[in-house]
C-alpha cells in the first residue's frame, strides 16, 4: 500500500475539503483517463510550494480532481514503465505538469506519471536536493534563462518576493552568472541572508509596492518578478532602455496596472514564464544549469526539510505568511 496525503472536495461549491493521511492502492493512483500513466515512480521526497498549500485548502483552481494526491513536485526512482525512456531503477524528478493538480502528485510514497514529462535527476544532486530545489529553483532557471534568451547577460537585476523560495533561488543563481543584484522583501530579517545568497543590496518591499509614475528613474536592466500588482509596475517603470521583467508569480496579485510608455519609449519587453507546461528539451536544459550552477549549500540555506505528516500543518503556515525559503518533504519520515 502507498501512504500518502488525500484531499477530498465537497461536491458543493465553495464547501470544505476533507484531508487525510491514508493507504492508497495503485488503482486510487492512477491518472484521469485522458492522461497517461506510464511510468510509476517510487517517491523519496517532494516539497510544500504555494500551490500545495492552496490544494491543502481544498481550492478548486488547484486541485482540479477529487480526490486527489497533492505535491507538485516529484523526486524518487522508477519502479515501474512502459515508457521506452524509462527503466526500473532510474532516478527522476518532475515539476508541475499536472502533478498535484490535474492527476495525483507527489506527497504519497508512489506516484503514476507521464514518463514523457519526467527528467533524469542530475547525478550531482541528491534526492533531497532535488526536492529542496524544486518548482521554485526550476522556475527561478527558467527565469534567468529567459533574460539570456532575450540578450541581458550581464547588469542589474532586481529580484521581488526575494525571501520566498523562488526569490532566493534567483537572487543565488543571478549572483553566480555575475549580474549585480537587488533584493525586494518584506522581511528585514531576511536581509543578512539574502546578502549571504548574492544580493549586493536589500530594499523594502513598499519602495516598490507603491502608486508608481509611468516612466520614473532607470535602475535595472531586468527584474525578475514572483509578486505582481503594484511591485510588478513600479519596476517596469524603473526598466532601462531595452531592458526586461520576467514575471513568474502573483503572490500579492495577479493584477497589473501599467501604460504602454516603458514599453514604447524604452523598449522594454514583459516576459512570462510558466512552469507547469514547460516543454521536456527546456526542462532538461534548466535542470543541467541548476546541477551546475547551485551548490548544495544554497539549497540548505533555502530548503528546511519535514516529515510527510507535517505537510497539512505546514500548509496553513505558508498560507498565512509564516514560512520563509522552501519546505520540502521527507516521504519516508513520518516522524
Amino acid at each position: 500500500m502507498t501512504l500518502g496525503w488525500q484531499i477530498t472536495r465537497s461536491a458543493a461549491e465553495g464547501g470544505d475539503a476533507t484531508v487525510a493521511l491514508v493507504d492508497l492502492d495503485d488503482d486510487a493512483l492512477q491518472p484521469p483517463a485522458d492522461q497517461r500513466g506510464d511510468v510509476t515512480v517510487d517517491v523519496t521526497w517532494s516539497s510544500l510550494n504555494y500551490k500545495d498549500a492552496l490544494a491543502f485548502a481544498g481550492n478548486p483552481g488547484v486541485a482540479r480532481i477529487s480526490p486527489l494526491v497533492p505535491g507538485i513536485d516529484v523526486v524518487g526512482a522508477v519502479a515501474a514503465s512502459t515508457h521506452p525512456a524509462w527503466a526500473v531503477g532510474d532516478r527522476v524528478l518532475l515539476n508541475g505538469a499536472g502533478a498535484g493538480e490535474t492527476r495525483h502528485g507527489g506527497l504519497a510514497s508512489r506516484a503514476i506519471l507521464d514518463g514523457g514529462t519526467l527528467v533524469a535527476t542530475p547525478s550531482a544532486v541528491t534526492d533531497a536536493h532535488a526536492a529542496g530545489i524544486g518548482t521554485a529553483g526550476f522556475t527561478a532557471m527558467l527565469a534567468v534563462l529567459a533574460l539570456e534568451r532575450h540578450g541581458i547577460i550581464q547588469g542589474d537585476v532586481l529580484v521581488t518576493g526575494a525571501s520566498g523560495g523562488l526569490g532566493g533561488f534567483a537572487v543565488a543563481l543571478l549572483a553566480r552568472a555575475g549580474f549585480t543584484v537587488t533584493a525586494s522583501t518584506g522581511r528585514a530579517e531576511s536581509a543578512a541572508d539574502l546578502r549571504e545568497l548574492g544580493a549586493t543590496s536589500v530594499v523594502d518591499r513598499d519602495e516598490l509596492d507603491r502608486e508608481s509614475r509611468p516612466l520614473e528613474s532607470q535602475r535595472f536592466d531586468a527584474v525578475i518578478d514572483s509578486v505582481g500588482g503594484r511591485s510588478l509596475a513600479t519596476a517596469l517603470s524603473q526598466l532601462r532602455q531595452g531592458g526586461a521583467a520576467v514575471a513568474c508569480g502573483n503572490a500579492a496579485s495577479a493584477s497589473l496596472e501599467t501604460t504602454v510608455m516603458p514599453f514604447i519609449l524604452r523598449g522594454v519587453a514583459l516576459l512570462g514564464v510558466n512552469s507547469t507546461v514547460t516543454g521536456l528539451p527546456l526542462r532538461e536544459q534548466a535542470w543541467a544549469r541548476l546541477a551546475t550552477e547551485l551548490d548544495a549549500d544554497v539549497v540548505d540555506r533555502i530548503a528546511r526539510p519535514i516529515p510527510l505528516s507535517e505537510a497539512q500543518s505546514a500548509a496553513t503556515d505558508l498560507l498565512a505568511g509564516r514560512v520563509r525559503g522552501r519546505l520540502s518533504v521527507s516521504i519516508g519520515d513520518l516522524a
